[in-house]
């Protein structure tokens, strides 16, 4: 149930983060649009990575300037904001990650959709939280900042 509610909430917001952003359809992307969606992805899957680094290395000041103020991460514990999130950082031991399957949507020029598979080896409060999970983050671009919005970690059954 838990998982079906997590599923629910996040194509909610994907839902109408399309729909309140729809822009009129162009015949065909220039050239230029499409390697500018292109490095826009690119820097995306790299603040997926960066993000992620931080939490590993328990940076928590590094990794809270990825987030925005109303940042919620969703998981199998529950609805968090950036505090529970750092909270967690603090009883976690990160050893070993792995990214696949990454995807980057650009719903419109400032808000992205990443998805993809993590693979870890980790520990949190002493108990062993390895595994594959699946996770999705929303970005949005404010003052020239990618900031994280949403993020959900669902394990793999």
């Amino acid at each position: 149930m838990k998982r079906q509610f997590i599923l629910c909430c996040f194509s909610l917001v994907v839902a109408a983060s399309i729909c309140f952003s729809q822009e009129s359809p162009s015949p065909s992307p220039s050239p230029f649009k499409t390697i500018r969606s292109k490095t826009k992805e690119a820097l995306i899957e790299k603040l997926e990575k960066s993000v992620t680094d931080a939490f590993k290395n328990k940076q928590a000041n590094s990794f809270r300037e990825h987030l925005a103020p109303e940042f919620s991460a969703i998981d199998a514990e529950g609805v968090k904001d950036a505090d529970d999130e750092i909270a967690d950082m603090k009883k976690t031991d990160l050893t070993n990650y792995s990214f696949a399957d990454m995807k980057v949507t650009l719903v419109n020029p400032k808000t992205a959709v990443a998805t993809y598979k993590v693979t870890t080896q980790s520990t949190s409060s002493g108990r062993d939280t390895s595994g594959t999970y699946y996770a999705a983050t929303v970005w949005s671009k404010r003052g020239g900042k990618w900031l994280a919005v949403l993020h959900t970690f669902v394990k793999t059954q």
